[in-house]
């Protein structure tokens, strides 16, 4: 197997897309990997929390602080498109990513649904290895 030097988890400021950046730190504090944190700029991007292109979200910098991860391998990536192709195109250059992360279910939260439209999507057409974080279960 290679070895994990980049990791790319999908960031929208969901719950489901926190854990999956609280999950990859964890593994690349334990593999001394890259994380590249990526958020899409899609169509109804104006409709949610914009994020800025040059600095990483506050709710980002302190995970990695609390995960006392090195920043100096924590990298904010905004890229232009729908949340798929953005997560897709991670897997190849410039980002050449070993592994791709997602939460469960994102901000297009459907009841009863397992994985959002996203995370099945991303899933059924990867050619990167794929780590699903599930949400966290939480009784009503």
């Amino acid at each position: 197997m290679n070895t994990l030097r980049t990791i790319a988890v999908g960031y929208d400021g969901s719950s489901g897309s926190e854990a999956a950046v609280r999950w990859s730190l964890t593994l690349a504090n334990a593999t001394h990997s890259t994380v590249i944190v990526l958020h899409a700029i899609g169509l109804l991007e104006h409709l949610y929390t914009a994020y800025p292109r040059d600095v990483t979200p506050p709710a980002i910098v302190a995970m990695a602080k609390e995960l006392a991860f090195d920043e100096q391998r924590l990298h904010w990536h905004v890229d232009d498109g729908d949340a798929c192709s953005v997560l897709l195109r991670a897997g190849s250059s410039p980002l050449d990513a070993d592994l791709l992360v997602v939460g469960s279910r994102g901000r297009g939260q459907r009841t009863g649904m397992l994985l959002g439209s996203t995370t099945l999507e991303v899933a059924e057409h990867t050619l990167t290895p794929l780590v699903i974080v599930p949400s966290r279960f939480e009784e009503d």
